[in-house]
């Protein structure tokens, strides 16, 4: 049973899900199939199969609602699931608000963030396969961390192309990643094709999540024991991450209550979709109607300001082509702090729900986030990293809005990680340094001329 002390909720390890849920079998539209680049037709699995599992393969095409989450994982999120869910009534007494705000927090978990929900998973699924090497991108680091961290359960070798501003602002984080056995490089690099590119065009490029995936992709196309990980966007990710929505389902109903908005912050989509897609379903269904919201940073506002089309998911070209929200693949963010949210693009999915008005979306600028988080860090105790903080301004610009019209309303919303690996960040806040930069569409004219051209 679960039990609830007044500020915590938590499920007995018997209660904690058992499938996870596949918002692809109750969309009414699906995303098209993603594109070769070497075609131009629909990408088939045996390019795809290059550098995924054939088990990832298939969780990324199914239509099943629910799919087991097998015992060897199971176990696994034992050692950090069920994720408590917290109801935050200090900061909804300094926010003088009839609102309640709910927060479920992830950062419990080893990496200190959602991300280890997936990495374990794409370890386990490719070990099984034989696979030696797994490599990626990160942001901030949270993502490389989870799977350095996963690469280590396994006994697998963890390469990571660190996003070069991050890798600068972060060092605590490679530096974590690096205890963890892996091995971390500053993006671009002269390590790859995809790299010295880059560098020729833009010697002092701070790099981006699309030239690091490109390095990544690369690296992992050339070498039979190697397979590439993503720690967002695809469908088998966002997958692996609805068990934080289908807790805290579970955990808001013993103290029967349901959500009326639930946030999360939105780089590529899979902290969002964790937490969202299982009340979407009930969006969908038409059981109830949640506002269901994705934050997003104001310098890099996918889908508040990107386009609808296909692109590639990184800058070089090397990967499918995907129908989604996209600023476009050449396009580099500003180096704001929120490393893990400067993406270029958005998942198949979640640009879907959002094209199809389902969902709703809204961007924030960097100061009026880091106060957000200082405002919660103060009242709550946690210091949440930049790219949680996003959801945290959501969460309180709802809790203000119900303060004013007097409208009592249940407010969820995902704390996908802590920030203590974050310091250097909050150290340019409090002193200053921290700049806003507010979005031109400017920016985006040449990379979406670039565009790649596809056949309807």
């Amino acid at each position: 049973m679960a039990y609830f002390d007044g500020i915590k909720v938590m499920l007995e390890e018997k209660e904690y899900p058992t499938h996870w849920y596949n918002i692809q079998a109750d969309m009414k539209t699906l995303p098209p199939p993603p594109i070769s680049p070497a075609t131009g037709k629909p990408a088939q699995p045996e390019e795809l199969a290059r550098i995924f599992p054939a088990a990832l393969l298939a969780q990324e095409m199914s239509r099943e609602r629910w799919i087991a989450i097998p015992d060897p994982i199971r176990e696994m999120y034992r050692r950090w699931r069920p994720s408590p869910l917290y109801r935050a009534r200090r900061l909804e007494a300094e926010l003088n608000t009839p609102a309640e705000i709910w927060y479920k927090y992830e950062g419990v978990s080893p990496g200190g963030s959602h991300k280890l929900n997936t990495a374990i998973v794409q370890a386990y699924y490719n070990q099984q396969a034989g696979i030696k090497n797994l490599v990626t991108e990160t942001g901030a680091g949270q993502w490389g961390t989870a799977l350095a961290i996963a690469a280590a359960f396994f006994g697998m070798r963890c390469t990571v192309y660190m996003v070069k501003i991050s890798y600068q602002q972060k060092p605590y984080r490679r530096l974590l990643m690096e205890s963890y056995g892996a091995s971390v490089f500053a993006s671009p690099t002269d390590r790859t094709q995809a790299g010295r590119q880059i560098l020729a065009q833009h010697p002092d490029s701070t790099g981006s999540l699309g030239i690091a995936i490109s390095e990544a992709v690369e690296e992992a196309m050339e070498r039979d024991d190697t397979n590439y990980a993503l720690g967002s966007v695809l469908n088998h990710v966002l997958l692996h991450q609805t068990v934080i929505g289908l807790e805290a389902k579970q955990q808001l109903a013993a103290v029967d209550r349901y959500p009326d908005v639930v946030l999360a912050s939105c780089g590529g989509g899979s902290n969002f979709g964790g937490i969202a897609f299982p009340f979407v379903q009930d969006l969908l269904s038409g059981q109830a109607r949640p506002k269901v919201m994705a934050i997003e940073p104001e310098a890099c506002p996918t889908l508040t300001q990107g386009t609808f089309a296909y692109d590639f998911g990184d800058t070089v070209g090397m990967t499918p082509i995907i129908q989604m929200y996209t600023l476009g693949h050449d396009f580099v963010p500003a180096s704001i702090h929120a490393g893990g949210l400067r993406y270029h693009g958005d998942s198949p999915l979640v640009s879907r729900l959002y094209h199809d008005r389902i969902i709703d979306a809204r961007a924030y600028r960097q100061s009026q986030v880091f106060e957000a988080a200082l405002t919660f860090a103060k009242s709550e105790g946690i210091l949440p990293a930049p790219e949680s903080a996003h959801a945290i301004r959501g969460a309180i610009d709802e809790a203000i809005a119900a303060r004013e019209s007097g409208e009592r309303r249940v407010i969820l919303f995902n704390l996908s990680g802590h920030g203590h690996f974050d310091l250097t960040a909050y150290d340019d806040y409090l002193n200053g340094r921290v700049v806003d930069v507010p979005f031109s569409s400017e920016w985006t004219a040449e990379s979406l001329r670039a565009l790649p051209q596809v056949e309807s």
